[in-house]
């Protein structure tokens, strides 16, 4: 899985109720949920975020409830791939459910900026920073959670097949 996109860049703490507000919750909707991602805490990310762009964030990202409409918005608003030093682990499950790609590497987070262009190649663990040149290591998922996030999810794996 290879990911390029631009750099939207958050803080520590990212809770679910500022990446997609309580008062939402009410629908399932996909493009709703997008349509609100983030406008507590950033209210021009919907009118920025571009298809394909990447979420960049530092420490405990998706901490607070464990609504897995946090990471539905995130993907449905056009971001690629969420990148921070660390997520919460309700989140980073919730993530992979539902087929939204999560890195943590906290040395890359550090060296990113908002704005910057990122090449990131998930099956070498690889984050490069087109901006500035630098590459960082991570450490791939393995084969089965690659197979879920690249068939859109959990659900989704389960009934192409691809998981038993």
């Amino acid at each position: 899985m290879k990911f390029e996109g631009k750099v939207i860049k958050y803080g520590n703490n990212v809770d679910t109720d500022v990446i997609i507000p309580a008062r939402y919750l009410n629908t399932i909707d996909k493009k709703e949920l997008a349509s609100h991602c983030m406008e507590d805490l950033d209210p021009t990310f919907t009118g920025r975020v571009k298809e394909g762009d990447i979420m960049v964030a530092e420490f405990n990202f998706g901490c607070g409830s464990s609504r897995e409409h946090a990471p539905i918005a995130i993907k449905a608003s056009g971001i690629s791939l969420v990148i921070a030093k660390s997520f919460a682990r309700i989140f980073y499950r919730n993530s992979i459910n539902i087929g939204l790609p999560i890195i943590e590497c906290p040395e890359a987070v550090d060296a990113i900026n908002e704005g910057n262009e990122l090449a990131v190649d998930m099956d070498k663990g690889e984050i490069y920073n087109k901006t500035t040149g630098e590459t960082f290591k991570t450490q791939p998922f393995p084969a089965f959670i690659q197979t879920i996030i690249s068939n859109g999810g959990l659900i989704e794996s389960i009934k192409n097949g691809a998981i038993k």
